[in-house]
């Protein structure tokens, strides 16, 4: 409701302050669902699709701004208030439907209100039960995928433009980077669920570093168009790898809370990139040199990903429900 009520007021901002009131309150409502959805998703399937259901529901992200990038793109996208009336009604509607059919998660009805004192709950509960370790890498791998994804998503056509090509141009790299994104999601689900895991990493980091160089190679439109799919395709497949590891780290007293800071730390991961960005921009390192500053990170983001599949704290708790 938050979400829905301040993207709507959004398009009737009449000062600057009121602008900020209403980005804050609906990024507020925007931030809280997705780690409740995800939870939820998680803990509604069976381990053997717990993934892909994840997925499933992260997918929507990138559908979502693909018709954003479509609307743009067409003589409606003129009047910026439209996005912010559909982005209004609509979440209001799918919050009624939520509270009359969404059911609550079987897996925490039968958990005991005993065994989920004794486990703890809250934020230092993150950290008991040897949990610290892949608390930490997790939020690690969180922060720098994320500061990757939201680069190319705030600059991407920016930085297509500034190579040469149309807005136009740019804009149709932009809906083939959420198509792509869309894919990504559902592939590293069916990954993850079918425990090729170090695959799902190469495919995702691996994908995501040789899509930065194509991006930064100032080629022709086609390498663009096939970079701008690949990237979108690894960046998501990332992103989704790591919201769907994240709930089997924690039993589901604290799953929701697990979920919710790691994505609160990979925002901290989407608002550096973008800015960090902008200060390469401006240190006239040009659309190479910020693509290829992204690639440090996303080594670093592989390799706390790969050493908690090896240490199995990601693949146990899927089964067990209680920490390796």
């Amino acid at each position: 409701m938050l979400f829905g009520i301040f993207s709507f007021a959004t398009a009737h901002a009449w000062s600057y302050g009121s602008l900020l009131v209403a980005r804050f309150f609906t990024g507020l409502g925007l931030g809280a669902a997705l780690p409740i959805l995800i939870a939820l998703s998680s803990e509604a399937a069976t381990p053997q699709l717990r993934a892909t259901a994840v997925s499933l529901t992260y997918c929507g992200v990138p559908l979502g701004g693909m018709l954003a990038a479509i609307l743009g793109a067409t003589e409606y996208g003129t009047d910026w208030r439209l996005i912010f009336y559909i982005g209004g009604v609509v979440p209001v509607l799918i919050a009624l439907a939520l509270w009359l059919w969404l059911p609550e998660s079987q897996e925490f009805k039968t958990q005991t209100a005993q065994s989920r004192a004794e486990q703890g709950n809250g934020l230092t509960a993150l950290f008991n039960e040897r949990r610290t370790t892949p608390t930490l890498l997790l939020w690690l791998a969180c922060f720098f995928t994320l500061t990757v994804l939201y680069l190319l998503l705030n600059w991407l056509p920016t930085l297509l433009v500034g190579q040469g090509f149309s807005r136009e141009q740019a804009s149709i790299v932009q809906i083939l980077f959420n198509v792509g994104g869309a894919l990504g999601s559902l592939l590293s689900g069916r990954l993850m669920d079918k425990e090729r895991y170090v695959t799902a990493v190469v495919v995702a980091y691996l994908g995501m570093l040789l899509a930065l160089a194509g991006l930064g190679s100032n080629g022709g439109m086609t390498v663009m168009l096939i970079a701008g799919f690949a990237a979108g395709l690894c960046a998501l497949a990332g992103q989704a790898l790591l919201y769907a590891l994240a709930p089997l780290l924690y039993p589901v007293n604290i799953r929701a809370t697990g979920v919710g800071v790691s994505v609160a730390v990979g925002r901290l991961g989407s608002i550096s990139g973008p800015l960090a960005a902008g200060q390469i921009l401006a240190a006239g390192a040009g659309a190479t040199g910020v693509l290829m500053a992204a690639a440090p990170g996303l080594v670093i983001a592989s390799g706390a990903v790969l050493y908690l599949f090896s240490r199995r704290y990601a693949v146990i708790p899927a089964v067990t429900a209680s920490p390796s």
